[in-house]
């Protein structure tokens, strides 16, 4: 019987909804704003595709909302083996529970959370003989995830994780963990540090790649995106300009200050709001037409769940698909090879409303259709 090895971080992406551009040292802030864990969400949708495979594995996990609620809630084969207080869980909480699992004898570790919680695991894994380490599968479930050992989005990590139950053969190649300081990103500044590797499934359909870290683009091409965008913004419409970038290349052309890391809030060419949350957005939305300005992130491809979950269900509803004013260089689309634009909205449904042809700018007046999916 295949030994599956489960981790969730309970506050991963916490404060991805109200701006906070990361959980670590910020629970209780994002608490006070309103926001709601996630994580266990986000895993149990993972792990749901499992159901039909339940006889062939059994889960040894943590105690309470580290795993156990949501694998006793799906009816699963459970064995609880490390004993977390209940409460608000830290980083040596799953590094403890790391260990723990390994020393079980598991076969994969399947892990739900962002950066940080890859960080956490690569730690303890270093610290456990070599002969116990194994190959991981991270559910993504964090504001940020840069690093390469996380499935596309959680249903793909439930769709490999059951392929690999069964019986699938497959090659295990090492990927980067990465991570990035939250306080100097909070003020804009992207301070990436490649940590270490893990071993993880070789599977391109299911897994993301690492998020570039350069643009290399020409500047031309981003500047004539960024005045056509301007030239054509429709009087009396609230513009969310989005994360990355791309999209501040807009906020320059309008010679306006901007976030390049969170959402600000723009009609008539005059800045509104800066780095918004997805109340704000909601209470702008029922007041002003909408139109969201975003992109697609380099080498992932994901284009809503990856840095700008303030573009929450609710959010994208509200706006509609209609009003998404996707950007993009013609290099950043060549750079898929084919593969769809992502979307991991952490809402099953509405990730599938968004599949399909998009119409993606990829210059002044110009466009091209990509899929979704």
């Amino acid at each position: 019987m295949f030994r599956l090895g489960l981790i969730i971080n309970p506050v991963a992406g916490i404060g991805g909804s109200v701006a906070l551009k990361g959980s670590d040292g910020m629970v209780q802030r994002a608490q006070q704003l309103g926001a709601r864990p996630q994580a266990q969400v986000r895993a149990r949708h993972a792990l749901e595709l499992l159901q039909n495979n339940r006889d062939q594995f059994r889960v040894y996990t943590a105690a309470h909302d580290m795993g156990e609620y949501v694998c006793r809630g799906l009816g699963f084969d459970v064995s609880v083996v490390s004993h977390n207080s209940a409460g608000e869980t830290t980083a040596s909480d799953t590094e403890k529970a790391v260990q723990c699992l390994l020393h079980q004898g598991i076969d994969l570790l399947v892990f739900a959370g962002g950066d940080g919680t890859a960080r956490n695991v690569f730690n303890a894994m270093m610290q456990c003989d070599e002969k116990l380490r194994v190959p991981v599968l991270g559910i993504p479930a964090g504001c940020k995830i840069h690093s390469a050992v996380y499935a596309v989005t959680p249903q793909h990590a439930g769709e490999l994780l059951s392929q690999i139950i069964r019986g699938r053969a497959l090659s295990m190649q090492e990927a980067s963990v990465m991570d990035i300081d939250e306080e100097a990103f909070r003020h804009d500044v992207v301070k990436a540090r490649r940590y270490g590797y893990l071993t993880v499934p070789v599977e391109n359909q299911y897994m993301q790649g690492m998020k570039e870290g350069a643009v290399t683009h020409e500047d031309m091409i981003l500047h004539d995106i960024a005045v056509y965008i301007t030239e054509t913004m429709e009087d009396d419409v609230m513009y969310f300009i989005g994360s990355g970038s791309t999209p501040k290349a807009v906020m320059d052309a309008l010679q306006l200050e901007s976030t390049l890391l969170g959402i600000d809030a723009v009609s008539n060419r005059q800045l509104v709001a800066k780095d918004i949350n997805e109340k704000d957005m909601l209470q702008l939305i029922s007041t002003h037409p909408v139109k969201i300005v975003l992109t697609v992130i380099g080498g992932q491809g994901h284009l809503f769940g990856r840095g700008n979950q303030q573009f929450s269900p609710a959010v994208i509803r509200a706006v509609g698909k209609e009003n998404l004013l996707i950007i993009a260089t013609p290099e950043k689309i060549h750079g898929l090879d084919g593969k769809p634009i992502r979307v991991d909205t952490g809402d099953v449904d509405l990730d599938h409303a968004l599949y399909g042809m998009a119409k993606i700018i990829t210059g002044y007046d110009e466009h091209t259709l990509y899929r979704i999916g």
